[in-house]
C-alpha cells in the first residue's frame, strides 16, 4: 500500500527537509524501471556557470531536487533570471542583471548548502565582490573552506572574514595563478575552474580532481568560450578570456544515483533497469557489483542490474577519488554486503566520518565492526587520526524491521535500502534530506513495487 501526498505524487519531494517519516514493509523484491536526470554534482555547479555568460544560458535534464531549488534560489537572489524550459527538466537562466546580495538573502536561501563558496570566483568577475555566510553540509566529515579562500586569494581576491560570514572583493581584478591540491578535492577544482576562466593570463592546476562530473562542466565552460586543456597527469591549464557566452547542455546522467538502485536491487533480490545509465562512468562499481554477485546488462538507454539468486561473495573495497571506488558508491553497497557471504571490508579514504549510518544496520541485525586503522592496502591521510574509517562487514546476516534517523544523503538512501530489504516494518525518519540529491525517490520506489506509507 503506497500512501503518497499530492506534492510527493508529482514531484517526490514531499518528504521536505524537516522531520518526515516513512514506514517501510519490508522483505519484497524491487522490480521494475526508473529514470534518471542529471547528476546533482554536476548540475547544481553548472547553474553557478551561467553567472559567468553574458547571455542566456540553457541547461538539461536538471532532476526536480532541493540542491537544485537551493542553487536556483541563490541565482535569484543575485538577479538572475531562471525560467523553465519547453522540455520537462529544462530550466533557462539569464544573468543580464547580475547583482550583489545581502548577507541574510544569501543564507536564507543557502541554508546548510556549500554551494554559495563557488558563487565567489563568478561573481568577483562580474561585480568585483562576492559575500558567503557560514557554510554547512552533510555530517560525513571536515569540509574546510580555507583552501578555497587560500585559492581565492591566489588569484587576487582581497578575503574579510565578518561575523556573519564572509566578504571578498577584487580592487584589482583577478589573475591567472599556480594551484597545487594537497588531495584531488572536487569542490576545490571546481574553485578554480570557475575563477580561472575569465582571470587574466594562464592559470596552472595541479592535482586537479578529473571526476566525470568535472570534465562535464570543463565541456560547459568550453561551450561558453573558455580555452582549458586537461593532461593525463591531473594538471588543468586554463586560458582566461575576457568573455564568456551562455550555454546549451544535457547535463551528464548521475551516477550516484544509478549505483544507489544498483544496490538496492541486489540488496532487495531484486531487478531494476536503471534508465539513463551509461558503462563508461561507472566502470569501477560494475565491476565491483560482478565481483560481489550481482548481475547487469549494458543497454543503449540504460543499465539493468538485477540479483541472480546466488549467493553473494564477500568484496574488499577502499574509496578513492576518480577512478577509483567512489565514496558515495560504498554505504548502498554495504547493505547489499550484509548478506554476502563471508568477510567484507570496506576502506574510507575520501571522507573521514562516513560510518555513522551503520549503527542502524548493526540495530537491524547487522554484523559489522568500524575501526581507526587503515585496513587496506596502503595507509590514507586518516590513518594515524582519530577516526574511524574503516568497515568489516561479516554476513549473510537477516535484517530486521527498526526505527531509523536518517544522516545524511547517502547514508539515508541506505537506510531506505535496508528497510527495503529487512523482515517486518522499518520507520525511517528525517527522510528530506534524501531529497537533496534523490529526485522523485518516492514516486520510483511506487515504481519498483515498494510497500510503504509515507508521513508527513
Amino acid at each position: 500500500m503506497n500512501t503518497l501526498g499530492e506534492d510527493a505524487r508529482n514531484h517526490g519531494t514531499a518528504v521536505g527537509l524537516s522531520v518526515d517519516r516513512i514506514t517501510i514493509n519490508g522483505g519484497k523484491p524491487l522490480l521494475g524501471r526508473i529514470e534518471l536526470k542529471g547528476a546533482k554534482n554536476l548540475v547544481t555547479k553548472a547553474m553557478v556557470a551561467s553567472v559567468l555568460g553574458e547571455t542566456p544560458s540553457v541547461l538539461k535534464d536538471v532532476p526536480n531536487i532541493s540542491d537544485v531549488r537551493i542553487v536556483r534560489g541563490l541565482l535569484e537572489v543575485h538577479g538572475v533570471r531562471v525560467v523553465e524550459g519547453v522540455e520537462e527538466g529544462e530550466l533557462i537562466f539569464d544573468p543580464s542583471n547580475v547583482e550583489s546580495a545581502h548577507f541574510a538573502d544569501i543564507d536564507a536561501h543557502a541554508g546548510s548548502s556549500r554551494i554559495p563558496i563557488l558563487f565567489c570566483g563568478p561573481l568577483l568577475h562580474r561585480l568585483g565582490e562576492a559575500f558567503i555566510p557560514d557554510l554547512g553540509g552533510c555530517r560525513i566529515g571536515d569540509r574546510p573552506i580555507d583552501f578555497h579562500l587560500e585559492v581565492l586569494r591566489k588569484f587576487g581576491a582581497v578575503v574579510e572574514k565578518l561575523p556573519s560570514g564572509i566578504r571578498m572583493s577584487a580592487p584589482n581584478g583577478l589573475r591567472g595563478a599556480k594551484v597545487e591540491l594537497p588531495y584531488p578535492s572536487v569542490g576545490a577544482t571546481e574553485q578554480v575552474l570557475l575563477t580561472a576562466v575569465r582571470a587574466e593570463g594562464i592559470t596552472e592546476l595541479k592535482g586537479a580532481a578529473i571526476e566525470p562530473e568535472i570534465m562535464d562542466l570543463i565541456n560547459i565552460l568550453q561551450k561558453m568560450g573558455a580555452i582549458i586543456t586537461v593532461d593525463t597527469d591531473r594538471v588543468i591549464r586554463i586560458e582566461g578570456v575576457e568573455r564568456l557566452e551562455g550555454y546549451t547542455h544535457r547535463a551528464l546522467f548521475d551516477r550516484n544515483e544509478a549505483a544507489s538502485w544498483a544496490s538496492a536491487a541486489l540488496a532487495t533480490d531484486g531487478d531494476i533497469f536503471v534508465g539513463g545509465a551509461r558503462q563508461s562512468e561507472m566502470l569501477t562499481f560494475l565491476n565491483v557489483f560482478r565481483k560481489v554477485g550481482g548481475q547487469f546488462e549494458i543497454h543503449d538507454d540504460g543499465i539493468r542490474f538485477w540479483h541472480p539468486g546466488t549467493p553473494l561473495n564477500p568484496v574488499f573495497i577502499e574509496t578513492d577519488v576518480h577512478p577509483g571506488f567512489m565514496t558515495d558508491w560504498q554505504q548502498p553497497l554495504v547493505v547489499a554486503l550484509t548478506q554476502a557471504q563471508g568477510v567484507s571490508i570496506v576502506h574510507e579514504t575520501v571522507y573521514e566520518q562516513r560510518f555513522g549510518f551503520v549503527d542502524a544496520l548493526i540495530d537491524m541485525g547487522a554484523e559489522i565492526q568500524v575501526h581507526k586503522d587503515c585496513l587496506g592496502g596502503q595507509a590514507c591521510r586518516f590513518g594515524q587520526r582519530n577516526f574511524n574509517h574503516s568497515a568489516v562487514i561479516v554476513g549473510p546476516r537477516k535484517l530486521h524491521g527498526a526505527d531509523i534517523e536518517v544522516p545524511d544523503l547517502r547514508g539515508g538512501f541506505s537506510h531506505l535500502i535496508a528497510a527495503l530489504s529487512a523482515e517486518g516494518p522499518s520507520t525511517v525518519s528525517n527522510v528530506g534530506i534524501i531529497a537533496r540529491g534523490y529526485e522523485n525517490f518516492i514516486g520510483k520506489l511506487q515504481q519498483l513495487g515498494a510497500d510503504f506509507v509515507l508521513e508527513g
